[in-house]
Parts: structure tokens; C-alpha cells; sequence
């Protein structure tokens, strides 16, 4: 049902709605266990923390979702309520200024599995941390985010832009995962090269053997937007050091897409799902599909994540005969010339 509103509700649909698919990869890769806690800090209508919980019987873990808007908050409790999902802890409320998520101390909370759709490229994303109101304007000082201003540490290694909050929201999931914890986040494809700040949080993630996985996806799969997006995969205590790049976006061997050409949206069935998954288990070397990065190459390509820097997928044009194409031209000359000599005669008949 709720799928069915997000196909009609245009761009807002995405801040709510991780399509199916995409949330059936991402709970396969975090792979929930019994026990553990599951958290989405921006849950939207809970989706994503369904899928990830049904891939056990609910009981069995403890689910956790904040989201910023009243109105999905609502929706989620009752997308819980009705997958009888009655202990679910939803919280209404800013994530970055104000998690809601907290322990004994007052400390963040941490969870076992993160699972996240977060807005893509938040504009002014620290404005909550502004206790002082609006500062901006004639004679007055323009707020600037400090990382001394958060109490939880988040920032620490950087302050990402204020135009863009994509990491701001990975920080925190990184700060909130438990030790040997996973986190399945979508991200524009940004977050893999954009310098200044978001280059220098980049680095440090990738030297803390923290990144596990990026895995593109086709574009025209989110409600919402037709831009590509990818999910980066994050562990903490990895014990191999490469990163398991994967494109889904393009064609395999047999020259046939990774995912289905919709009307309105592309999909991805369960074969591409099935592919996408087993690559990121197996983490093996496919050509045009899948490349294992040791930490040497990224390094040597200046921690840029950018997909194509990994796997090829660049397809070789046809060679032209520009002979044959010039014989062609002359024939279609000729050919132009007769039909022009016809047309005259039937005009003269015509009188015209």
C-alpha cells in the first residue's frame, strides 16, 4: 500500500520509501542475527527496518528507527502495527542535533545492524545545532558547524559541508554501529569523490578499515528521482583489507542490463538481487560486474570511490568503414536525385 502512495506522490515519495528491492539487498547484506538491535536514524515509513527484521521472526531482535517528520512517524508505527511489530521503538525527532537513541550515560546507543535511506545531499543539516535562532543577515554572523558544538563526537575527524549532510548522517551511523556492527546506507554517488571536507572523512574512514563495500545501482530505481545512487556497506573489526566494488548498473557479459527498463521506474528482480548479494559474498573478481580493491589501489587513487575507477564497463564502439559509409552517401545522392526527377514530373502534370 504504502508503495503504491510513494509511485504517486512524486518527489516526496523518496524521503519515506525504500523501493522493495532495494531493501531486500540490504537486509541480506546485514544479515540481522538473533538478539541484536536494528536501527534506521532516518526510518522514514519503516520499511527498511521490516525487511531487515523479517529476515528472522520479528521477536527475535529489537528494532529502532528516528525519523524527522511527524507525518512518516505516524506512518511508520502503523506500517509496524500492522506487521504486528508491537514493540518497535520509533522516535520523532532531529537525528543529527537531537538523537533520541541513547544509553544509561547519555551516551549514543549502539546497534548491531544500521539500515539507512537518508535524504541525499541535506542542505543545512546543522541547523538544529543552532541554539541561537537564524544568525544570518545584515551585521550579523553566519552560523558556522563546529564539531565542539556536537556532545557525541561525531565530527570529530571532519565537519562535512553544511550545504551537503551525507556524511554527517554516515558519521553518525558509524558512532552509533557496535563493535563487529554493519551498516547498509544509500548514498548519491557524491559521497565517493567530493573533496575538501567529505575527501578528508573519506580517507579516515577508508584508513580505519572501515568501508566494506560499494555497490552501484541503476538509475531510475528510487520514487522520486531518476538519478543513480549506491549503498556503501560499513564494518567495524574487518579483518580483510580491500574494499568489493560491484556495478549494477550497466550490461554483463551476454550484453543484457542488470535490472529490468520499467515505464516509469527500472526494477530489479530477483535475479539481479540474487547477483548483486552473492557478488558482495563471494567477493571474487567479475568482469565488468565486480572488482576487490586492495587498500594499495585506492590509495594510489587518492581514496576516489568513484565506481568506474574499479569496474569497466566501457564498451567498445563499432569501427566505422568510412569508405562504406561514403558509398552510401553517394548511393543515397543518386537515389535523392531521381525521386527529386519524379517529383517534377508529377508536378507538371499536376500543373503545379
Amino acid at each position: 500500500m504504502i508503495g503504491e502512495f510513494a509511485s504517486m506522490a512524486g518527489k516526496k515519495a523518496g524521503s519515506f520509501y525504500t523501493p522493495a528491492a532495494v531493501s531486500e539487498i540490504m537486509a541480506r547484506i546485514v544479515d540481522a542475527q538473533s538478539g541484536e538491535r536494528i536501527y534506521d536514524p532516518t526510518c522514514g515509513s519503516g520499511s527498511l527496518l521490516i525487511k531487515a527484521a523479517k529476515r528472522l521472526d520479528k521477536k527475535q531482535v529489537s528494532i529502532y528507527g528516528q525519523e524527522v517528520n511527524g507525518s512518516s512517524v505516524s506512518m511508520a508505527k502503523m506500517n509496524m502495527f500492522i506487521h504486528q511489530i508491537s514493540d518497535a521503538h520509533i522516535a520523532w525527532g532531529d537525528t543529527l542535533a537531537n538523537p533520541l537513541f541513547l544509553d544509561a550515560d547519555g551516551n549514543l546507543m549502539h546497534f548491531d545492524v544500521i539500515v539507512a535511506n537518508m535524504p541525499f545531499s541535506k542542505d543545512k543539516w546543522s541547523a538544529g545545532f543552532n541554539t541561537g535562532g537564524e544568525t544570518i543577515g545584515k551585521g550579523k554572523k553566519e552560523f558556522k558547524m563546529e564539531a565542539s558544538l556536537d556532545k557525541h563526537h561525531r565530527f570529530d575527524w571532519c565537519v562535512p559541508p553544511a550545504s551537503k549532510g551525507d556524511w554527517a548522517f554516515l558519521l553518525h551511523m558509524i558512532a552509533s554501529c557496535a563493535h563487529q556492527g554493519r551498516i547498509a546506507a544509500v548514498t548519491p554517488h557524491g559521497v565517493l569523490f567530493r573533496g575538501g571536507a567529505e575527501g578528508i572523512i573519506r580517507k579516515k574512514v577508508i584508513d580505519e578499515n572501515l568501508l566494506d563495500a560499494v555497490i552501484g545501482l541503476p538509475e531510475n530505481v528510487f520514487f522520486g528521482t531518476t538519478i543513480p545512487a549506491c549503498i556503501l556497506v560499513f564494518k567495524k573489526d574487518r579483518k580483510n583489507k580491500d574494499v568489493v566494488f560491484i556495478d549494477a548498473s550497466k550490461k554483463d557479459k551476454a550484453g543484457k542490463l542488470r535490472y529490468v527498463k520499467g515505464k516509469n521506474q527500472n526494477i530489479l528482480e530477483e535475479k539481479h538481487i540474487n547477483d548483486i548479494v552473492q557478488a558482495y559474498q563471494k567477493r571474487k573478481n567479475i568482469a565488468r560486474f565486480v572488482h576487490v580493491a586492495p587498500f594499495k589501489e585506492i590509495i594510489e587513487n587518492e581514496y576516489n570511490l568513484n565506481i568506474p575507477r574499479y569496474v569497466d564497463t566501457f564498451e567498445e564502439e563499432e569501427i566505422i568503414d568510412i569508405e562504406e559509409v561514403q558509398r552510401n552517401i553517394k548511393h543515397l545522392k543518386a537515389e535523392i536525385i531521381k525521386t527529386e526527377a519524379k517529383m517534377d514530373v508529377c508536378l507538371k502534370e499536376l500543373g503545379l
